[in-house]
C-alpha cells in the first residue's frame, strides 16, 4: 500500500546509502572492468545503484509531500534534498557510475519540479547539475576520450579504441535496414559488439528486426512512460499526492533511462553504461524494474478503488 511505502521511504533511502558505502569496501564490492558496483551474494550480484533508483523516487516524493510548504524556500526546502542527492552522487562517482548518477539526479529534479519547487531554484539546480557534469567530463581523461570518440567513431584510432562499441552498434543498425536480417540472425552479437545483451541490446534489435523493430521498441517505451504519467496525474487529481509523485517519478526514470540507452546505441549521445529497462539482461536491474511496474499497478489499483468510493 502507498501508506506503507511512504512510511518506509526514509529507512529504505538510508539502507541504500549503507549499501553504496558497503560496495566501496575492498573485498566486499566486486570489481568488473575497473568499476566496483556489485556485492556478490552467491546466486546473484547485488547492484546497490539500481536499488537506489527506486529508493530515491520513494524518498524524494515523500520529502516533497512533507515539505510542500517550504518548496519555495532554499534552506528549508531545496537544500536538504539537494544535499542528500549530492551525497548519493558522491558515492556513485566513487564506484564510478556516472550513468546511474545522471538518471538519479534527473529523476530527483523532475519530482521536485512536479512537486512545486520554486522556478528560480529549479533553474539554478539545472545550471549547477550541468556545470557539475561538464566538470566531471573535463577532469576525467577517459571520459573526454569517449566524447571525442563519440563525435567520430569511424576514425581509425577511435574505431579500434574508445569508439569500438559505437562503431559496431551503427554497423548493426546498418545491416538491419528496414526489416532486419531475421530473429536470431545477428552477426554483431557474436562477440563483435561488446555488451550486446545489456547496454547495446537496441543495436541487436535493429540488426535482427530492422527499423520496424526499433520503432516498435521506442513506441512501447513511449506508451509505458505516458501511461505511468497518467496514473500519477489521476492520483494527484484525487489528492493522493505521494503515490502520484511516485508514479510520475517512475515514469521519469523509465523514460530517461530508455532515452539515454537508445541515444547511446544510435550515436546521439556519448557511450554510457546504462541498460534498456525491462529488456536488457541483468539481475538487480530487471528485478528493480519489475518492482517499479508492481508499484505502478498498485497505485493504479488504489486509484480505481478510490474512484469507486471504496476505502484503502
Amino acid at each position: 500500500p502507498s501508506r506503507t511505502m511512504q512510511r518506509l521511504a526514509a529507512p529504505m533511502f538510508l539502507l541504500g546509502l549503507f549499501l553504496l558505502l558497503l560496495v566501496l569496501i575492498p573485498g566486499v564490492g566486486k570489481v568488473v572492468y575497473g568499476a566496483r558496483r556489485w556485492i556478490s551474494l552467491g546466486v546473484i550480484n547485488l547492484q546497490p545503484s539500481e536499488l537506489m533508483k527506486i529508493f530515491v523516487i520513494l524518498y524524494v516524493a515523500d520529502y516533497t509531500v512533507r515539505k510542500q510548504d517550504y518548496m519555495h524556500h532554499f534552506s528549508k526546502g531545496f537544500l536538504p534534498m539537494g544535499t542528500a542527492v549530492a551525497l548519493v552522487g558522491l558515492l556513485l562517482l566513487l564506484e564510478p557510475d556516472l550513468g546511474a548518477f545522471i538518471v538519479i539526479a534527473t529523476v530527483a529534479m523532475g519530482i521536485l519540479f512536479l512537486g512545486g519547487v520554486n522556478g528560480k531554484l529549479f533553474s539554478g539546480l539545472i545550471v549547477i547539475a550541468l556545470t557539475t557534469f561538464a566538470l566531471l567530463i573535463h577532469l576525467s581523461p577517459w571520459r573526454r576520450d569517449r566524447i571525442f570518440a563519440y563525435l567520430d567513431p569511424f576514425e581509425p584510432a577511435n574505431a579500434l579504441g574508445k569508439g569500438y562499441q559505437l562503431s559496431h552498434s551503427l554497423i548493426a543498425f546498418g545491416r538491419g535496414e528496414w526489416f532486419g536480417v531475421g530473429l536470431g540472425g545477428s552477426v554483431e552479437k557474436l562477440h563483435y559488439l561488446p555488451e550486446a545483451h545489456t547496454d547495446f541490446l537496441l543495436a541487436v534489435i535493429g540488426e535482427e528486426l530492422g527499423l520496424v523493430g526499433v520503432m516498435a521498441t521506442i513506441l512501447g517505451f513511449l506508451w509505458m512512460t505516458r501511461r505511468a504519467f497518467q496514473i500519477g496525474r489521476q492520483a494527484i487529481a484525487m489528492e493522493r499526492f505521494y503515490p502520484g509523485l511516485v508514479a510520475k517519478g517512475i515514469a521519469l526514470w523509465i523514460g530517461a533511462q530508455a532515452f539515454i540507452n537508445m541515444g547511446v546505441n544510435l550515436g546521439l549521445l556519448p557511450t554510457k553504461g546504462l541498460t534498456l529497462p525491462l529488456m536488457s539482461y541483468g539481475g538487480t536491474g530487471i528485478l528493480v524494474n519489475c518492482v517499479a511496474i508492481g508499484i505502478l499497478l498498485r497505485i493504479d489499483r488504489e486509484n480505481r478503488i478510490t474512484m469507486r468510493g471504496g476505502k484503502l
